[in-house]
């Protein structure tokens, strides 16, 4: 996620995808948010001759408008990577960001760590402002992660399982290979000031799952 200046306010880790949907659907009965929708399976056209992997449930809860640049990619532009995100944040707290018109910020995808809940707030074919560099957010899915990168007990094993599936469905959809060289750490994108996710996000694991181990 990019810089906005708040500090987390709470640290409690067991929240359920029941919840969180609840909250979603509170949301569109407000108008900020669409009914909870499940995502349709990955396209078939995977161009290393695989069966592409399948979506993993997700669930539509919209950034604000002032939040993304709507777009018409892979037209507009090729999408070459997944940037990997922790977001400093409870999932709560950063999906008001999101929403917030004013932060600037926002994310395609964001995974809960209690249950793996995924939910989507900017879609793919659009650009979301993760990055920190306009050159990557245009020919990148952003997928943030809700915890801190300093404490290991948010990376639950649900957490890993369902963005790892999720990363492998958006390669498959798009043609990016599942290597560290288009898998890559907000930290790792050129100029980015942020360090997520971290150095205890187990990398050989989430790639290990996103290659079907």
């Amino acid at each position: 996620m990019e810089a906005h200046g708040r500090t987390p306010t709470r640290r409690a880790l067991l929240r359920s995808g029941a919840y969180l949907a609840t909250a979603a659907t509170g949301l569109a009965a407000t108008g900020l948010a669409a009914t909870a929708a499940t995502a349709t399976t990955a396209h078939a056209d995977d161009r290393r001759g695989r069966r592409a992997a399948a979506y993993p449930p997700t669930h539509w809860i919209p950034a604000s408008p002032s939040n993304y640049r709507v777009s018409s990619r892979p037209t507009a532009y090729p999408i070459d990577f997944i940037v990997i995100h922790v977001t400093q944040e409870t999932f709560p707290d950063a999906m008001k960001i999101f929403q917030d018109p004013a932060k600037q910020v926002s994310t395609h995808y964001m995974v809960a760590s209690a249950d793996g809940y995924i939910g989507q707030f900017v879609r793919e074919k659009d650009v979301a402002w993760h990055a920190g560099n306009k050159d990557y957010n245009n020919r990148s899915i952003g997928i943030e992660h809700e915890g801190w990168v300093d404490d290991p007990k948010w990376f639950t094993d649900e957490m890993y399982a369902s963005s790892a599936a999720l990363a492998a469905a958006v390669c498959d959809r798009f043609g990016i290979p599942k290597t560290r060289d288009h898998i890559i750490g907000h930290v790792e994108v050129p100029g980015a000031d942020h360090t997520d996710p971290g150095p205890l996000w187990d990398w050989d694991r989430y790639m290990r799952l996103a290659n079907g181990g």
